[in-house]
């Protein structure tokens, strides 16, 4: 290794510079280190320095990156060490030496190509000599890049944080989900790097837009379609593994060594989650959102139509709904020079079906400011994020001669409770204001008008507007239910009826529950009950009637919400009144206790309960727990059964060996339902330097 310098080795000081670079927990022995900071290096020499002065003065370093590095396009980089550092580029000096070692500082420029990078040493125009590699990421603590993020809190929960809650349920009855993401795991620099190598425009790589726009047409991609086909045992087993759900890691490896499979429709959320995970793990600080009654298909349309039969159930099963319960989407931070100003932050990603072959451009950036102000020509997918969060639902009942008429349903606004996990705790954070101003404001009417005049103008009534509906002969509908149920429980439900004429009305009102997944897709019908009432004039009647699992003819699929619905007709002339509520189901609470401070190095006591409050024994019970930093590694254990109205209860000890705030997860299966888990997070002191 450099034999004019008499080299005798070089030393890339990993722990060192990872340690000042935040990548400490990617590795201790691979150099890993931001763009637009210095790390430092140490050469070693077989005799002293003074001996190689004269030759050190013409030394000149090459970093290249690629499989065809140039400098044309900024792959590859040759600059001398010199004491005149230049932030714009990449540059060296100097920064102390002895008898046997110099020890040199090396600067990468804010804006440089990410990825594995090697670097060369060369004397004159002799031929390089290799030193080491290392990996160059994007930098959100540098002001200068792209990625720049001002706050510390925000730093390490959006770029460093491997513990994340992904928020499921309904709008009225959120439910977290802990989620790790795992950025920092040994092999995941490497998974997330290989993944984005399918791109070939390595030059594009300094651009962390064109990067995330990359990743998400990837990523979604591999949603589609097999990545090679495998065996149906092998199959099973792997979708067993994906049903676990617990974390980014395990997908992202399968998908990436050949073995993987679709995460199929009813864990599609599970996408935001990984893109989160290699966005992390590149540099980009990135979040998962989910938004609540999502408005998805419209092609940009502000009124989405819905359809029920006379039942009040929805019509055409298999189908997707057009308002999902909810949905999940990916976040990143940036700067976007190449739009006009007044778009850098956050940032939408939202990857499409590839049209034409042309997968790697299949998936759009959206600023979020862009979909709060209805600016619509600044990207394609405005329009569509725009309506998810805007659009307005009208129900339509289909009759059995074929035609449909418009019910006199409250018109619903989607995209209400979009939410995210807060910054450096648990909490969930509603960021609805990010996507639309507050409803009935005037900055809503105002945005809501400028979109629908732009779009009327541009491609005529395309169903931006709800019909309007006329009633001569008014009935109301009310619709009042629990926002949850309890699995095996009941609930109380009730309906009303408002008459506000004079005269009698004979009224149809049909009431039924369905199984629905949280895209729409009607997963069975359960329950319908019909009723025949006479309402006097100027009559308010209720009916309160009890939800319960003994009504069902088969039990709601897991990780499915119940759809309540209720359809009053009272005149051919008259059109019928519609009510729905989606209803999220609860299964049993599994309870964590454990203190909330612990020292490192000492054993740590966690006790797990969890109480049957079904009407049959919870069979084959499975705990397993699991946490970096507390458990070596997972840990699983067969319990007995839990009859009816038992509480089951068992500790775990384990000992923590990483400093900060750390998560224990523990989830439970059995016979009854899957993947039931809840967590609680601790915070370690160091040891004492006696105990460490």
């Amino acid at each position: 290794m450099g034999q004019a310098l008499g080299i005798k080795s070089c030393d890339f000081q990993a722990a060192r510079n990872n340690e000042e670079h935040h990548t400490k927990d990617i590795s201790s022995r691979h150099l890993v280190v931001r763009r637009g900071q210095s790390f430092t290096i140490t050469l070693h020499f077989r005799a002293p320095v003074r001996a190689f002065l004269p030759a050190l003065k013409k030394v000149a370093l090459i970093a290249q990156t690629g499989e065809q590095p140039s400098k044309a396009n900024m792959t590859q980089a040759t600059f001398p060490i010199s004491s005149l550092g230049d932030q714009k580029w990449w540059s060296a000096e100097v920064e102390e030496r002895d008898a046997q070692s110099c020890t040199i500082s090396v600067t990468t420029p804010s804006d440089a190509v990410i990825g594995h990078y090697s670097l060369l040493l060369q004397v004159l125009h002799r031929k390089p000599c290799l030193l080491g590699q290392f990996t160059l990421l994007f930098n959100p603590w540098v002001r200068e890049d792209a990625v720049f993020l001002k706050n510390e809190a925000q730093r390490w929960e959006y770029v460093l944080n491997q513990n994340g809650l992904i928020y499921l349920g309904t709008a009225d009855c959120i439910q977290e989900e802990p989620w790790d993401f795992g950025q920092f795991e040994g092999d995941v620099l490497d998974l997330s790097l290989d993944l984005l190598s399918v791109d070939k425009q390595v030059e594009k790589w300094g651009n962390p837009a064109h990067v995330a726009c990359i990743l998400g047409t990837l990523l979604h991609t591999l949603k589609e379609k097999r990545v090679l086909s495998t065996p149906e045992p092998q199959a099973a087993q792997e979708a067993a593994l994906l049903n676990k759900r617990r974390g980014s890691v395990p997908i992202l490896r399968q998908w990436l060594t050949g073995r993987g499979r679709p995460v199929y429709d009813g864990q599609a959320w599970v996408l935001a989650a990984v893109a989160c995970t290699v966005l992390r793990c590149l540099g980009i600080p990135a979040r998962v959102v989910t938004t609540f009654g999502s408005a998805q298909a419209t092609s940009g349309g502000l009124c989405v139509h819905q359809y029920y039969n006379e039942e009040g159930l929805q019509n055409g099963e298999g189908q997707k709904g057009k308002i999902w319960i909810f949905q999940t989407s990916t976040e990143c931070w940036m700067t976007r020079p190449a739009l006009p100003q007044g778009y850098d932050g956050w940032q939408v990603l939202y990857p499409s079906a590839p049209e034409g072959g042309a997968a790697l451009k299949a998936c759009d950036l959206v600023p979020v400011r862009a979909v709060k102000e209805g600016t619509l020509g600044l990207t394609p997918a405005v329009a569509d994020l725009f309506a998810a969060v805007n659009a307005s639902c009208v129900v339509w009942k289909c009759c059995e001669d074929g035609t449909v008429q418009l019910t006199n349903s409250n018109t619903k606004y989607v995209g209400n409770s979009i939410s995210t996990k807060g910054v450096g705790g648990d909490r969930c954070e509603d960021i609805t204001q990010n996507y639309k101003y507050p409803e009935g404001s005037l900055q809503e009417k105002e945005v809501l008008e400028r979109v629908q005049n732009k779009k009327l103008k541009h491609g005529g009534d395309d169903g931006n507007r709800p019909p309007s509906l006329e009633i001569a002969d008014p009935l109301y509908l009310f619709l009042e239910a629990p926002t949850s149920l309890p699995l095996g429980g009941d609930a109380q439900l009730s309906v009303t009826l408002i008459n506000p004429s004079d005269q009698e009305k004979s009224v149809q009102l049909a009431i039924g529950v369905e199984a629905v997944y949280y895209n729409g897709v009607l997963a069975a019908e359960l329950w319908r009950k019909k009723m025949f009432l006479e309402l006097s004039g100027n009559l308010v009647q209720k009916i309160t009637t009890s939800l319960s699992y003994s009504y069902f003819e088969q039990s709601p699929p897991e990780n499915s919400f119940l759809r309540l619905t209720a359809l009053a007709t009272y005149s051919e002339s008259s059109p019928s009144c519609f009510a729905q509520e989606d209803i999220a189901i609860c299964r049993p609470c599994l309870a964590i206790e454990m203190p909330e401070i612990a020292e490192q190095y000492q054993p740590l006591t966690a006790s797990v309960s969890i109480h049957n409050s079904l009407d049959a024994p919870m069979k084959d019970c499975v705990i397993s727990i699991l946490g970096r930093g507390l458990i070596y590694r997972e840990r699983s254990y067969k319990l007995g059964p839990v009859r009816p109205g038992n509480t089951l209860c068992t500790q775990f000890r384990f000992t923590p060996t990483k400093v900060g705030l750390q998560r224990l997860t523990v989830e439970m299966d059995c016979n009854m339902f899957q993947n039931l888990t809840n967590y609680r997070s601790v915070t370690v002191a160091p040891a004492p330097a006696s105990h460490a």
